[in-house]
Formats: C-alpha cells, sequence, structure tokens
C-alpha cells in the first residue's frame, strides 16, 4: 500500500529544515507526497521544487478535494492550527499536526473533544520520546532502578530566533501569531517528557521569561518549576541564545544565507537510588553501586523514525505514539506559566 500524502502550510520552518518532514516523505518507502499547500504560493513552490515537484496549492480545500489524500501532514501558523484541525476532522481525514496545534490550551481541547467523539487518527510528531534519554529512562524505571524519583531537569538552547524570518516564518517572532516564544515552541518537548516519564499530571508553581538578549516581541528565554502531585519536581529552561551561528551556502531559489543549526542542552532524571543524565550525545548514569558513562546516539534521524512511526501505527489501525491529548496536557502547562510568568499582561493573546 502506497500513503498518498499532502502537506498543508509548509511555509513552516518544519516543512524542509530541522525536522525536515517533506525531505523525509520524499525518500520513504510506500509513501508519495502528492501534493503541498501554502497562503504564500512562492514559498509552496519553493518548497515543492526541493522535493520532487509535488503539486502545488494556495486552497486548503482546492487541494483536499482534487488530490483525495490517504494522510495529512498539517503543519502551519499557531493562529491557523485548530482552523485547519476542525476542517480535517470534518472531513474524516487522518493527519498528523505539529505542535502546539492552536494558540492556546482553549484552542486544543476543541481538537481533543472532537477526536474523542469521533474517535478520529490525529498523531503529534514528539521525536525526544524517542531520544536515547528517555529510553534509558524507561528502561530504569520499568527496573524500579530509580526508587522514589526527586525530580527532572531539562535545558535546551537553542541557536538565534533570527532563523525563524530566514526560514519564511516571521510570524513566529509575532504572538498574535505565535502564541509565544522558545517556551510555546521548545518547551513543548520538555514538558511533554516530564509528563510522560513520570506518568502523573503536574502544576506550575514559578515562571520567568526574558526578551533582553535578542529584543524580540516574544521571549528568547523562559524558565518554569513544576511539581506532580506526589511530589516531583521538574525545571525546564529554554532559550534561543545559543552564541554560534553561521552560514552554509544558499537557499536553493530562495538567494538568502542558510543558518545552521546548534544547541546547548541537557535531560536529567533523579531518584532516591538513581541519577541518569544526558548531554551531548553522552550518557551518565550513577548509583550507589557506581557510575557508567557511555555515548549513545540515534541510529536513525529521530524526525524520521517519529514520522514512519505515526505512519505505521495508522497503517496498522493502532492509536497515534502521541496523540491530542497528549499535546493539550503539555499547552495547559505552558499557559499556566505565562499566566503566571506576567507574560499574559505583555502579550495579549487570549
Amino acid at each position: 500500500m502506497t500513503i498518498r500524502i499532502a502537506a498543508l502550510g509548509v511555509s513552516h520552518w518544519h516543512s524542509i529544515y530541522d525536522a525536515a518532514y517533506l525531505r523525509h516523505l520524499a525518500r520513504m518507502p510506500d509513501v508519495e507526497l502528492i501534493g503541498v499547500q501554502d497562503s504564500d504560493p512562492a514559498v509552496a513552490a519553493q518548497r515543492a521544487a526541493e522535493v520532487g515537484h509535488p503539486a502545488v496549492f494556495a486552497s486548503t480545500a482546492q487541494m483536499l478535494d482534487t488530490l483525495r489524500p490517504d494522510f495529512v501532514v498539517a503543519l502551519g501558523r499557531h493562529d491557523t492550527m485548530a482552523e485547519v484541525a476542525h476542517d480535517l476532522l470534518e472531513r474524516r481525514l487522518p493527519f498528523m499536526m505539529e505542535k502546539p496545534m492552536g494558540l492556546n490550551a482553549t484552542e486544543v481541547a476543541t481538537i481533543a473533544d472532537r477526536v474523542r467523539a469521533q474517535g478520529s487518527y490525529v498523531a503529534v510528531p514528539m521525536p525526544q520520546r524517542d531520544s536515547p534519554f528517555v529510553r534509558h529512562a524507561h528502561r530504569m524505571l520499568a527496573e524500579g532502578a530509580f526508587g522514589p524519583l526527586s525530580h527532572l531537569y531539562i535545558r535546551t538552547n537553542r541557536f538565534t530566533s533570527a532563523r525563524y524570518p530566514a526560514w519564511d516564518c516571521e510570524w513566529m517572532l509575532d504572538p498574535q501569531a505565535s502564541g509565544g516564544g522558545c517556551l510555546r515552541n521548545l518547551g513543548m518537548h520538555g514538558l511533554d517528557v516530564f509528563l510522560h516519564l513520570t506518568g502523573e499530571t503536574a502544576s506550575v508553581t514559578g515562571a520567568q521569561f526574558g526578551h533582553h538578549a535578542l529584543g524580540t516581541r516574544v521571549e528568547d528565554y523562559a524558565s518554569v518549576l513544576l511539581r506532580t502531585p506526589t511530589g516531583v519536581c521538574g525545571t525546564l529552561e529554554v532559550g534561543n541564545t545559543y552564541p554560534r551561528r553561521t552560514t552554509e551556502g544558499r537557499q536553493p531559489g530562495a538567494g538568502r544565507d542558510k543558518l545552521l543549526d546548534g544547541a546547548d542542552g541537557e535531560w536529567k532524571i533523579v531518584g532516591r537510588d538513581a541519577l541518569l543524565m544526558a548531554k551531548d550525545g553522552n550518557i551518565r548514569i550513577v548509583t550507589g553501586d557506581g557510575e557508567w558513562n557511555f555515548s549513545d546516539t540515534p541510529t536513525e534521524n529521530p524526525a524520521y523514525h517519529c514520522l514512519a512511526s505515526i505512519l505505521s501505527a495508522w497503517r496498522d489501525g493502532l492509536p497515534p505514539p502521541v496523540g491530542v491529548e497528549d499535546c493539550l496536557n503539555a499547552v495547559r502547562l505552558i499557559d499556566e506559566a505565562y499566566v503566571l510568568g506576567d507574560a499574559i499582561d505583555i502579550w495579549r493573546v487570549y
């Protein structure tokens, strides 16, 4: 069975940069990328030219009515995601939608309610769930190696927010269109992993935001404190201030320099009896019996693996690896943090 896939909102940077979903779809076996859509026809045509020239559309309805895809990959602006999701649900089309699926939890909750009522297949890509850190954490949790959990610490600091305009996503620096900055975007992954590994709900007990370094209308740094009902604590730090950035050639047909990736990150889970940390491709495990340090990097591109897992689950009639409810739980924490950190008074996005 060849899965005929259409992609919406391909001006989103994850279409060909970072996660690069379109590039992965173009090389997957038993998958045909039959069309791409964006409200900016020039950007849509540019994206199509880089992945084998699928059909290009400016209108979502026209593309879906004309091509009748088996599956949809939905990207686009945060302020249009909920409307697109409801349209796809109305058409009973299975789809994957990039996080956060809306501007806030209120919007995402309407999607979750409808998915629950219809039993529709809607997946959210969260490749960090397949990371070496999470894999080792799952193993140690299953073995009871940690004992009672104490806390998790997650830090992700990526390179400048200038990557968004360079990648045709100027809207990410507009809070009315994005719903926030690095917390709304990067923070989703850390919050999802915290909830996933603890297996609990959580509340935000503290939050602060920084705008000073990059001077944009959305935060370039955020720190969030979390606590579960049983008392497991979490610290999340995200930012767009990793200092190294350079250029590599030119974007095909775009005439602009392409920024290279860069990041500083650390993931840690600690219990009474053990500590697990992942940093710079290295794993550190400490117990009362000793300490182990070794390298563990993915053998397959994480975004490719995530996308393939989503399509495989749908084809096999299984639930999505990560669903709308999971996304909603993380988005609720983001909203709490913005309110607690007074960001809501600055941006007025609700």
